[in-house]
């Protein structure tokens, strides 16, 4: 009878339940891990810690900040921008370990008067700007080439909605901390309308302190720089953005060359292509850039381009839309050849334009009205009545004068200005201008120095 009790006893044993490890591998297949992958980038991810000064300024009229104004009102030499000391936090990506560039965002480092860059191994080095641009929110900065170890560059015009990323970086303070997610999207923009925008949506999580930090693929190849979440609280809920390598590339390689951008001009103003344009049009679809208004003597105007056509692609790449053909010729370096396809009255059609710099006036020639007007394209008012602002450049120096698109300048330092080469002339010599600006229905005062 003790024989059958005995083997019950083992078989109930051998069916009660055994806590169970992890497997290594299903069959013959190893389970997925991202460990070796991050092991190999993560040395190439940096800790950028910034300390500086920013200018605080109460609510007062901006005209006050010139003493000729100043002295007019008779404002008390005390009131003005008051300066505090700030420090803060974000990441960076060694591009070069051999020349000691590291990729950043400009907003990371901006107003900084002291950069320390603290690598995965504990190492704090200084670093110091090589160059900055605002309207991409790239920076690149510059350590002692010692022992670094660098993120290779990946092509984002291959990626795709869906692919899994993973981004690294020091959100909060944490260093080296790894998210992952997909991308969820591709060629976001308005995030910061004036701004160069191509965007990078991820769902990896991305919060305060990731930004300048890396978005790579599996292969471990970077594909994207961190730079802003969309986030009512600040912190993380699933909307974040990158801005695509190639970009981030272009960008460094003319701060390492000039220390700036040397951004690229058509002379064009234009739309998006809607699907009520397109059906107007007789268009097989809502892609392009639909050109309003060819500027007098510009690279386009130059080229054959006409009011009325649709640019379909720049150089065998598709454009989507007014903000991309913008962005594709922002990034260009001055006196690039480029190949335009182009729909006209239904017919599709290819012209060469060479691009021109930004501070070119829509004659063709350089504006060398004043160097505060540097980033506008100016030409005659449609109304003989002023100079007309086209565009402006963001970031340039006539964006932080204040000038806008479509604003018109009537007169300059008391007298009447009624076209470009009237406004010229009131410019010359002087090294203050006092701009009286048409502005919608209201006529406002702009100084430039």
């Amino acid at each position: 009878m003790r024989r059958p009790l005995l083997l019950a006893l083992v078989v109930a044993l051998a069916a009660a339940p055994i806590p169970a490890a992890m497997p290594p591998a299903v069959g013959e297949t190893p389970l997925p891990t991202l460990a070796p992958m991050i092991k190999k980038v993560s040395p190439g991810v940096v800790n950028i810690a910034t300390r500086g000064t920013i200018r605080e300024r109460g609510p007062q009229n901006p005209l006050l900040d010139d003493p000729f104004f100043r002295r007019f009102f008779d404002v008390p030499p005390d009131t003005g921008p008051r300066e505090r000391p700030f420090q803060s936090a974000g990441s960076g990506v060694i591009v070069d370990a051999k020349s000691g560039y590291i990729v950043t965002n400009a907003h990371v480092v901006e107003n900084a008067n002291e950069i320390t860059v603290t690598l995965q191994d504990g190492r704090d080095l200084k670093a110091e700007v090589v160059g900055s641009d605002t309207p991409s929110d790239v920076a690149v900065l510059k350590v002692k080439p010692d022992g670094l170890s660098q993120v290779a560059l990946g092509d984002s015009a291959k990626s795709e909605v869906g692919d899994f990323v993973v981004a690294i970086g020091n959100p909060f303070g944490l260093q080296h901390t790894v998210t992952s997610g997909i991308i969820s999207g591709l060629s976001r923009s308005g995030i910061n309308p004036d701004g160069y925008e191509d965007f990078i949506q991820t769902d990896a999580s991305i919060n305060p302190g990731n930004s300048g930090g890396a978005l790579v693929n599996l292969r471990g190849e970077l594909i994207g720089i961190n730079t802003a979440i969309l986030s009512r609280s600040g912190g993380n809920i699933g909307i974040g953005f990158a801005i695509p390598v190639n970009m981030a590339r272009s960008v460094m390689e003319q701060l390492i060359r000039y220390g700036s951008v040397k951004r690229g001009q058509l002379g064009v103003s234009m739309y998006t292509v809607t699907p009520d344009i397109a059906h107007s049009l007789g268009l097989s679809n809502a892609m392009g850039a639909l050109v309003s208004q060819v500027v007098e003597g510009s690279p386009a105007d130059k080229a054959g381009i006409r009011t009325g056509d649709v640019i379909t692609s720049v150089n065998g790449q598709t454009v989507k839309s007014n903000s991309e053909l913008r962005n594709t010729i922002g990034l260009l370096r001055v006196g690039d050849k480029i190949d335009i396809g182009l729909v006209r009255d239904g017919k599709p059609l290819r012209v060469t334009a060479v691009i021109a710099d930004t501070a070119a006036g829509l004659s063709g020639g350089p504006v060398s009205i004043h160097k505060s007007f540097e980033g506008a394209a100016l030409a005659d008012a449609p109304d003989a009545a002023g100079a007309l602002v086209r565009s402006v450049e963001p970031g340039s120096a006539a964006a932080q004068a204040g000038l806008r698109a479509d604003d018109v300048i009537v007169g300059a330092n008391r007298g009447r200005v009624g076209n470009l080469r009237e406004l010229r002339e009131r410019a010359k010599g002087a090294a203050v201008l006092v701009l009286e600006v048409r502005r919608g229905n209201t006529i406002v005062l702009i100084p430039l120095r």
